[in-house]
């Protein structure tokens, strides 16, 4: 059995993102039935919350699509880059919102890669010292880290009782 290039890179993208994995929860399932409230909470001060991991994610799922298309930077929907504090008010429709956000950047990137020239895999793309094909990768393994960040996190917060 062969499978092409892209179709292994995108099996990758959506194992650390959406579809079931060996490895355990992927992004979407460490993220599935957290409130608001339960985003917004850091262990401490300074050190990030659920929700911002979850727009950070979005953001570079951005940023490897952009990189891989070409696309102008600046273009995200929230303006700032790489960790972005949740709202003032943490509330179920800005978390929803968010959740959104990263989805929508998901599919983005998955169709970005699949649009992708199996010849343009080991080119630079602009703005990146990486192979395209290791940003792709590269962000499938950013999805299964920030997973695991994300169960700590619920976990704590369910230690504390909060």
């Amino acid at each position: 059995m062969s499978a092409s290039p892209i179709r292994l890179l995108l099996q990758n993208l959506d194992e650390g993102y959406r579809t079931a994995a060996w490895h355990g929860p992927n992004l979407r399932g460490a993220l599935r039935g957290i409130t608001a409230r339960e985003a917004a909470w850091r262990p401490r001060p300074g050190r990030h919350s659920i929700w911002e991991i979850a727009v950070h994610a979005a953001y570079w799922k951005y940023a490897v699509r952009r990189r891989l298309t070409g696309e102008k930077r600046g273009s995200f929907a929230i303006s700032g880059s790489n960790w972005f504090p949740p709202p003032d008010r943490a509330t179920d429709e800005a978390w929803k919102a968010d959740l959104a956000l990263l989805e929508r950047e998901h599919r983005l990137l998955r169709r970005a890669v699949a649009a992708l020239a199996p010849s343009r895999l080991l080119e630079r793309s602009k703005g990146s010292r990486q192979q395209n094909a290791r940003l792709v990768m590269g962000i499938a393994a950013h999805d299964v880290y920030h997973a695991g960040q994300i169960q700590l996190l619920k976990v704590l917060h369910r230690e504390r009782g909060l």
